[in-house]
């Protein structure tokens, strides 16, 4: 007669990999660029803060702000104070760049709300949702979730000099993610992704299907596997540092937050932290 331990009753269930969209999307832009910021302990100390990350999370919290404010307030006129108050001055070359900055993002915060109903309530303003698989226990915040009849919809905002298209939608794993966590936390049908790009007024979209979002879940499962295995591989000493997680050493090296202390992307010219505003 086979014991409880024979038939696995007291076996260990399979440890989940906890991530969010940002840290897959990090592995897979540079494995070493991970190791930095989520392997090395301590990890290496930071380039200077970047212009245009203060200048995104400025206006991703001063729309939170806005809408946190009674229907009746939500107008035009409440954004000059909404965005002082929540104004990062990180990375600017100086107050003359800083205040022209400052005037650009309200002149889009101010066109942006314009077309939208300040009676509309979205069901998550920078709303955390989260989903379990077989392998990975999945976590992220929507900048917003709408609802658009009977279904769902993840926008995205967006403040970078470049704009959005549908490739964008379509591809980005994080929205992906994004759409599947929000159904299964709602309990409701989540298909289409939106890019608001604040700058030009656009917004690019795609109607993810059953099967396309499948395709970004089974991809990010295959990252996290792939993370999985080179942090094995450090921890056991099969595998050096650099080794297991090598540099994907490219242009982005000069963006890179690390690359005077990586070995592959200290060659690479710098950006000045002002360079993207």
């Amino acid at each position: 007669m086979l014991g409880v331990e024979q038939l696995g009753l007291f076996a260990a269930p399979r440890r989940l990999f906890t991530c969010t969209p940002s840290k897959l999307g990090s592995y897979e832009d540079c494995p070493r660029r991970y190791r930095y910021s989520y392997v090395d302990r301590p990890a290496p100390q930071k380039g200077p803060p970047w212009a245009h990350n203060s200048l995104g999370a400025s206006v991703h919290t001063a729309l939170k702000n806005w809408y946190a404010l009674p229907a009746e307030r939500r107008t035009p006129n409440a954004l000059p104070t909404l965005l002082k108050a929540t104004w990062v001055r990180e990375g600017y070359r100086d107050e003359e760049q800083e205040r022209e900055v400052y005037r650009r993002a309200l002149d889009w915060l101010e066109s942006y709300v314009e077309d939208l109903d300040p009676a509309d309530d979205p069901v998550g303003v920078e709303r955390t949702v989260a989903a379990r698989t077989e392998t990975l226990a999945l976590s992220g915040r929507v900048d917003r979730i709408d609802q658009r009849g009977d279904e769902l919809v993840i926008v995205d905002y967006k403040t970078g000099r470049a704009g959005a298209t549908p490739d964008d939608a379509r591809g980005s794993r994080a929205l992906a993610l994004y759409a599947i966590a929000t159904a299964r936390v709602f309990r409701r049908e989540c298909h289409r992704v939106e890019l608001h790009h604040l700058p030009s007024g656009t917004v690019a979209a795609h109607e993810h299907t059953a099967e396309s979002l499948a395709r970004h879940l089974r991809r990010a499962e295959e990252t996290a596997a792939d993370i999985v295995a080179a942090e094995s591989a450090l921890a056991s000493g099969g595998a050096a540092p650099d080794d297991a997680f090598p540099a994907l050493a490219g242009p982005r090296c000069s963006w890179c937050d690390y690359r005077k202390v990586c070995p592959d992307g200290a060659s690479a010219a710098p950006k000045e932290p002002w360079a993207a505003v």
